[in-house]
């Protein structure tokens, strides 16, 4: 199979992907318990119960007694146009609040992640190196040990240490580099803890691998064959989970930007739920999905360009 015919069905993949996705959130309401029209009407009007009159001119209004597939339709051709519908709550378009929060939770989810792939490369790296030594048995146990701290727990901690009790950090907001250092570091603890898992691993099958017993034996440096052979082997298992847990940071930030205030996606998402507004919450989580789709994709392909054999296959075939 040519590199173009598996580069087009991943891409027909993550759009269907994308369009499964979209279907399911847009089917929550329909299948929601009780009358979506009148739920809607409801959360729009602040009111307790609607005359049947209203409640038809509003379903007229809106298109909401036309067949499911019509609307899907509808809303998904207005989606892809930029038109994300309109708020039952504030009246304003879905848009001006679902894309600046998808900006700040992709800026906090990209650094959690810019973190945890450093730390994961500095820890795991000297400590295949050295497997079985201290060092070794050191990182490991602070690894396995972040595995088992949820966030929700050790943010309050932080916030009351680093905030409260010596100043040194905003303890919450988005406006400076000092409110990111406490949530990037909250949302970066967990990957930290499997990239090392995964580093480590990767490196130590590199290390006892064919090709780089037959570079040393050609006369290359310890050194030179860990930058040259070990290194770029050995984190390709890295890379396998680099795009899902993105993905994954975009899903799960809710707690954190709840807990620190920050206007991201999480926190739009979950108020938009907690005030039924459908429309905020559909937009909200079909653009973290797109967001997430084509992250996961373009990491694969980065995968696959950086896979040594890969390049081997592709300069033979």
């Amino acid at each position: 199979m040519s590199p173009l015919t598996t580069m087009l069905r991943r891409v027909l993949g993550l759009g269907a992907a994308v369009l499964l996705s979209s279907f399911a959130v847009f089917l929550v309401p329909f299948v929601s318990p009780g009358d979506p029209v009148r739920s809607l009407l409801r959360a729009r009007m602040d009111i307790g119960a609607a005359d049947e009159a209203t409640v038809q001119a509003y379903a007229e209004q809106f298109g909401l007694h036309d067949p499911m597939l019509v609307q899907f339709g509808r809303w998904l051709g207005r989606f892809a146009t930029g038109d994300m519908g309109i708020s039952h709550i504030s009246g304003t378009p879905v848009a001006d609040q679902v894309l600046p929060a998808i900006g700040v939770t992709l800026s906090l989810a990209g650094s959690a992640l810019l973190v945890a792939i450093v730390a994961s490369i500095l820890l795991g790296v000297p400590s295949a190196t050295r497997a079985g030594q201290w060092p070794d048995r050191l990182i490991t146990s602070i690894t396995h040990a972040l595995i088992a701290i949820p966030e929700y727990a050790l943010a309050p901690l932080l916030v009351l240490l680093f905030a409260v009790r010596f100043s040194l950090l905003p303890s919450a907001g988005f406006g400076s580099a000092a409110s990111l250092v406490l949530p990037v570091f909250i949302l970066a603890l967990r990957p930290i803890s499997f990239f090392t898992v995964a580093v480590r691993s990767g490196v130590c099958q590199a290390l006892d691998s064919e090709h780089v017993l037959a570079a040393r034996a050609r006369g290359l440096s310890s050194t030179q064959a860990l930058v040259r052979h070990v290194v770029p082997h050995g984190l390709l298992p890295l890379w396998t989970m680099v795009g899902v847990w993105f993905a994954g940071l975009l899903g799960g930030s809710v707690i954190v930007e709840v807990i620190f205030a920050i206007p991201g996606m999480g926190r739009l998402i979950f108020d938009s739920i907690v005030d039924a507004d459908i429309p905020v919450a559909q937009g909200g989580v079909v653009v973290v999905v797109a967001c997430a789709v084509v992250v996961t994709g373009i990491v694969d392909l980065v995968h696959k360009i950086s896979d040594p054999n890969m390049r081997i296959g592709v300069r033979h075939g």
